[in-house]
């Protein structure tokens, strides 16, 4: 897991995945001939990957396991709970392959959309356990373009009571990780990687396109 040095400097909260399959995958993610199928799997292994590093630094706690020959003492991870939230309706193709390497975990949701005139996020839908303060969070969405939904999702499980919140998401434009990183600088950051800059429609550039459209094959 390595930042760039640019890029470290610019954002000390964003932390960039340059891991090679991370790469390999995002370029074909990238490529407009990818089709939906295809698409798919790739967010959903992308964000496997990427969540294995985001849960690097996770604390242990020592267990002791009979083994068919002895006991030992292992490891299991702390007592934290981990919750995914993914931002309706593109997160949710990040979530099944995340779950396949926490399956304990839980997963509420937050309903946001852009407003394609204004840019800024609408509030209709928010979810999550009712124990927050005592849960590690993982807000989940495949883009980080301008930033007003991730914005509005973390202050929206702090005032439920997050403490402990990361945002994952596969590309970001640097208006974005400047917008959320101001709101929150409390929030660590994760992408695959930072792309150059935002266009007039508010889309990220060189981008994916719509994460969205491209994963429900509504495009």
């Amino acid at each position: 897991m390595t930042t760039p040095p640019d890029a470290a400097e610019r954002f000390p909260s964003l932390v960039v995945i340059r891991h090679p399959l991370v790469q390999h995958k995002l370029t074909i993610l990238r490529d407009r001939r990818t089709q939906t199928k295809i698409f798919k799997e790739l967010v959903d292994e992308i964000a496997m990957l990427m969540a294995y590093e985001a849960t690097a630094d996770l604390p242990l706690d020592n267990l002791a396991v009979d083994t068919p020959l002895e006991q030992t003492m292992g490891k299991q991870v702390s007592g934290k709970k981990l919750t995914l939230v993914p931002i309706l309706r593109a997160g949710l193709g990040m979530v099944e392959g995340i779950l396949r390497l926490v399956p304990s975990a839980r997963v509420g949701h937050i309903g946001l959309y852009r407003d394609h005139d204004t840019l800024e996020p609408v509030d209709y839908y928010f979810k999550v356990p009712s124990d927050a303060a005592e849960r590690d969070f993982f807000v989940l969405d495949p883009m980080l373009a301008t930033g007003g939904s991730a914005v509005s999702a973390v202050a929206s499980l702090k005032r439920a009571g997050a403490t402990r919140i990361r945002f994952l998401c596969l590309v970001a434009a640097p208006e974005g990780v400047r917008r959320l990183s101001a709101a929150h600088p409390d929030v660590t950051i994760y992408c695959a990687s930072l792309d150059r800059e935002l266009n007039a429609q508010g889309y990220i550039l060189p981008g994916l396109g719509d994460a969205g459209d491209r994963l429900f094959g509504t495009r």
